[in-house]
């Protein structure tokens, strides 16, 4: 009952790794000498519990051929981890074993290999699984893509396809690369990427991803990323560097694996000492044991992070999550984490006399050749209001003040006060508009027209996600380099414990210092290069998917969309693997302070023990393999695509 060893799935990803069952990693412990050894330890069982052979001068030298043919895995363990040192539950079955057979209690010796053989199958299955339903991702993969080269299209395996290329991708297919849409429309499924079930819009100049469904038209891609690079890829090696990473309570459980055994070793020399009863003695060695923690801690660990991994968020490794499940504090930046990013026109502000058509309009003149935000949100406005299109003469953009234009319909400012001070605008004009009432003023010809209130579109699930950590009991906070009434704005729809604005880069790194040296475990989420320095600096530091590439590097866990309720679901995956851990720790204890006394009171026989010992086991590895994603249909269907 050795621990799972966190291995890595692949050493490369091609664009579609074949992953038939026999070439599978757990494929190579099912092999048909696994079975035939189970077989031969159960009839050589059988045999010695119905005497069919004699025995030779008091030995049943079938049953001690089948004990060390048998239990060859088991002993070459249990060597191994002597020669190096480490005191495992091989060496505790070992000797167990040895001693069964020492005193001829053959079928008792045979019974319990038995035990250990069909555990350990289990053991691999159902780590297996674990691996499995994280590489199931890869199967959505094509191995071919239709590329359109020297004016004709024609089938490349994936491997020949070169950035730049233009693949054409059918209705009904599935994307092959990242890449960016040069012609065509449809709409995508992405839902194995993002975890959105919404359809998501394709047109020129969106971005598309490999291995999502392209649903109706026909797309043309220009090619960015392939294979490792891509975001499957991204997804692979994340969790290929998340298995080999070792989480402390994974080492804390190797430490408690071996404490156990030394525990074990001492209660059966103490059995011994006080009752001289050597079946007792063997069966305090057979049913104390640590193997549920041992194994079922990384595959609690294995499935977590693949069932985040599912679920739209890359933890990159063992120790993030763990730290994910301790997080009391949560830091959200605004400006495309909360927010889109992409302001809106929120309200027009006319002066008495004025229409507010008339605002908009002489606005969208002015902003026309823009290509801020605000003139882009504007410009939005008038269209929808559909008024005409009218380009300006002369346009001049004061940085920090705004724009002055010229056109047909007169000389138009739209920006600061400041500026509708230096065009013209008297002072008393202002006091036509109530105080505070918008970002951007807009005069014709010297003449106040109104003003234009902005604001950033909240992301959807942004108070919903907020009001979930809340109810986790996590301290939520808003930092931004936005305006104080903005942020404060923003900051009361959300609900937030505390809002602090204007903040530059370093003040950001500065709240997030205060919070550790407070003793909080802090969590930071943003997308920006000004998060950087605050993602990298928190205990754990989380990108969105859209965010800058400086931001993604600088995050531990990476979403692979925009939506924040991955984010809680991830910390509620963390908590659960957390809670899944604790429960099997004091389970293995608890039946090991029971199993031990009852063995050592004689109350325990050998076979028994083995089972409790086997049956606890294989309770705590099924506790942690609730948290392996199960197969989707989907998944099902890519796999029998595959092997087809």
């Amino acid at each position: 009952m050795h621990p799972a060893t966190a291995q890595s799935p692949t050493e490369t990803i091609p664009a579609r790794p074949a992953l038939p069952a026999h070439e599978s990693e757990e494929g190579h412990h099912f092999e048909w000498i696994e079975y035939a050894r189970v077989a031969l330890v159960a009839i050589a069982a059988a045999v010695a519990w119905t005497h069919a052979v004699p025995q030779f001068h008091g030995f049943d030298f079938i049953a001690l051929a089948a004990a060390l043919i048998g239990g060859y895995p088991v002993f070459e363990e249990a060597i191994s981890n002597l020669l190096a040192r480490r005191m495992t539950m091989e060496l505790s079955m070992t000797i167990a074993l040895v001693s069964a057979l020492a005193i001829r209690e053959y079928f008792t010796a045979l019974i319990i290999l038995l035990f250990v053989l069909v555990a350990e199958m289990l053991e691999e299955l159902t780590v297996g699984r674990g691996r499995r339903a994280i590489q199931t991702l890869l199967d959505l993969m094509p191995k071919q893509a239709t590329v359109r080269r020297d004016g004709s299209l024609m089938d490349l395996p994936i491997e020949q396809v070169n950035p730049g290329d233009i693949v054409v991708v059918k209705p009904g297919a599935e994307i092959p690369v990242d890449g960016t849409v040069v012609k065509g429309y449809s709409f995508v499924d992405q839902s194995s990427i993002t975890g959105e079930s919404a359809r998501a819009e394709k047109v020129v100049g969106t971005t598309v991803f490999a291995g999502t469904t392209n649903l109706s038209g026909s797309l043309e891609v220009n090619t960015d990323k392939l294979g490792r690079d891509t975001v499957f890829g991204k997804i692979v090696e994340a969790v290929e560097h998340a298995e080999q990473s070792r989480a402390p309570v994974q080492k804390t459980a190797d430490r408690l694996s071996g404490y156990l055994v030394y525990f074990a070793l001492a209660a059966a020399v103490l059995t011994f000492l006080i009752t001289h009863n050597t079946r007792s003695t063997i069966a305090v060695i057979i049913v104390a044991g640590a193997c549920g923690i041992a194994a079922g801690t990384p595959l609690a660990i294995l499935g977590a992070i693949g069932r985040a991994a599912h679920q739209g968020a890359i933890v990159k490794g063992g120790l993030y999550l763990e730290t994910l499940s301790q997080v009391d504090t949560v830091i959200l930046d605004k400006t495309g984490t909360l927010t889109f990013g992409d302001p809106e026109v929120a309200e027009i502000i006319p002066v008495p006399g004025v229409n507010s058509k008339d605002v908009i309009e002489a606005a969208a003149i002015a902003e026309r050749p823009s290509e801020h935000p605000l003139a882009k949100a504007i410009l939005k406005r008038a269209s929808d209001l559909s008024l005409p299109v009218i380009e300006p003469d002369h346009f001049d953009y004061s940085p920090g003040k705004g724009i002055f234009s010229a056109s047909a319909l007169g000389v138009i400012a739209v920006g600061s006060r400041a500026l509708l001070l230096e065009k013209g605008v008297t002072p008393i004009q202002f006091t036509l508009l109530p105080e505070n009432c918008g970002t951007v003023m807009v005069a014709r010809n010297g003449r106040l027209l109104g003003a234009i209130r902005t604001e950033d579109r909240l992301r959807p699930e942004a108070i919903a996600a907020v009001h979930a950590l809340k109810k986790m009991n996590m301290r939520v906070e808003l930092l931004t380099g936005d305006a104080l009434n903005v942020a404060n704005a923003v900051g009361k729809k959300l609900g937030v414990h505390q809002v602090s604005a204007e903040l530059l880069p370093h003040q950001k790194l500065e709240r997030i210092e205060t919070l550790i040296r407070m003793g909080g475990v802090v969590v930071m989420v943003g997308d920006g290069v000004n998060d950087a320095p605050a993602l990298a600096k928190a205990n754990v530091g989380v990108a969105m998917g859209s965010g800058t590439d400086v931001a993604r590097q600088s995050a531990n866990v990476l979403l692979l969309g925009n939506n924040l309720m991955d984010f809680v679901e991830t910390l509620r995956i963390a908590r659960q693997c957390r809670r899944v851990i604790m429960t099997n720790f004091a389970g293995t204890l608890a039946v090991d302070t029971v199993g031990v006394g009852l063995a050592a009171a004689g109350l325990l026989n050998p076979l028994l023990a083995a089972f409790i010992h086997v049956a606890s086991e294989m309770a705590f590895i099924l506790n942690s393999a609730r948290l392996v994603p199960s197969l989707s249909g989907k998944y099902r269907r890519a796999r029998a695509a595959g092997s087809a």
